[in-house]
């Protein structure tokens, strides 16, 4: 019996969706698609301080004038406060967790860097360093290196001390993005994670935690990313990237989001992105997705321009 391809999209309802946004949801939306499998919408929604309430409307009602519809209803995180705790009591029973007294200021004191942020030292791996203090918990990283298997960048490792133990809970008890990722996508069956390249590296984390909790591991595929106009950073919300307005013209924006994957752009324009799609979901090629490329905005004017990575 052949395993039905289930994929998602998941934003944080920080802001509204942008041209990077699109990207992903593009990407996703199609490899679940083409297929012939299911797509679902999980909001991410885990932290009170930079959740704002108005922004899930405005994703969904984005995400339904592109026509990426999704099936099911929505998955909230902010309601799955029970599926983590019970995971997070797995894993403390395995003995994969420890608890963390450090500060964000003590560990970015003199911390290394990698792709992941500051790469905690381990510091209360034997036990906590001030256990008077609030704790987060940590996930006990396996030593040694791991390797994500990947159908666009291929295969990826990183050894572990370029990762560090990450965080599953926070001192405020807020569950960790890693583990509510990781318990969601088993939660909806999920099959293949499609998602910016810059997520890469979670991988290794989401792998580890479902080895830990037993779960099936999805098949991954990483997407290129968009960069700022300078080619210093990924463009998002944070480094002030503009919403993505299907209000006037849906079509244009679908497009450049299909040709920055990689894909051959329709020699006519469809006039609606029902009618794209359409077009779009019996020629799709994943094997056509750059891995190692990126493309950067070329202005306001709006155009796109190729740069190697």
């Amino acid at each position: 019996m052949t395993m039905r391809t289930i994929g998602r999209f998941a934003p944080s309802p920080t802001g509204p969706l942008h041209f990077g946004s699109l990207i992903a949801a593009l990407g996703s939306w199609l490899s679940a698609r083409a297929a012939g499998g299911h797509w679902y919408l999980r909001i991410d929604d885990l932290d009170p301080d930079r959740s704002i309430a108005a922004m899930t409307n405005t994703i969904q009602v984005q995400l339904e004038a592109f026509g990426l519809t999704w099936d099911g209803p929505v998955l909230y995180q902010s309601g799955r406060t029970e599926a983590y705790v019970a995971a997070l009591e797995q894993l403390e029973a395995a003995g994969r967790l420890y608890r963390c007294t450090c500060t964000r200021r003590e560990i970015g004191a003199g911390a290394r860097y990698g792709p992941l942020g500051a790469i905690y030292p381990g510091t209360c791996r034997n036990g906590p360093t001030h256990p008077e203090r609030d704790a987060a918990l940590r996930l006990r990283l396996s030593a040694g290196r791991h390797e994500v298997a990947d159908r666009i960048q291929g295969a990826w490792s990183i050894d572990a001390d370029r990762i560090g133990d990450v965080i599953v809970r926070r001192r405020n008890g807020v569950t960790g993005y890693h583990l509510a990722t990781t318990v969601d996508d088993a939660f909806l069956g999920v099959t293949d994670v499609v998602r910016g390249s810059d997520l890469l590296p979670a991988a290794v984390i989401q792998n580890e935690l479902q080895r830990g909790l037993g779960l099936h591991a999805p098949a991954w595929a990483h997407l290129p990313v968009m960069m700022t106009a300078d080619g210093t950073d990924k463009l998002s919300k944070q480094t002030g990237a503009p919403p993505v307005n299907p209000a006037h013209d849906p079509v244009t924006p679908l497009i450049q989001a299909w040709t920055f994957l990689g894909q051959e752009p329709p020699f006519e324009t469809p006039a609606t992105p029902a009618e794209f799609l359409a077009w779009a979901l019996s020629r799709w090629d994943e094997g056509a997705i750059p891995p190692g490329e990126r493309l950067v905005a070329a202005g306001p004017g709006g155009g796109l321009r190729r740069e190697g990575a």
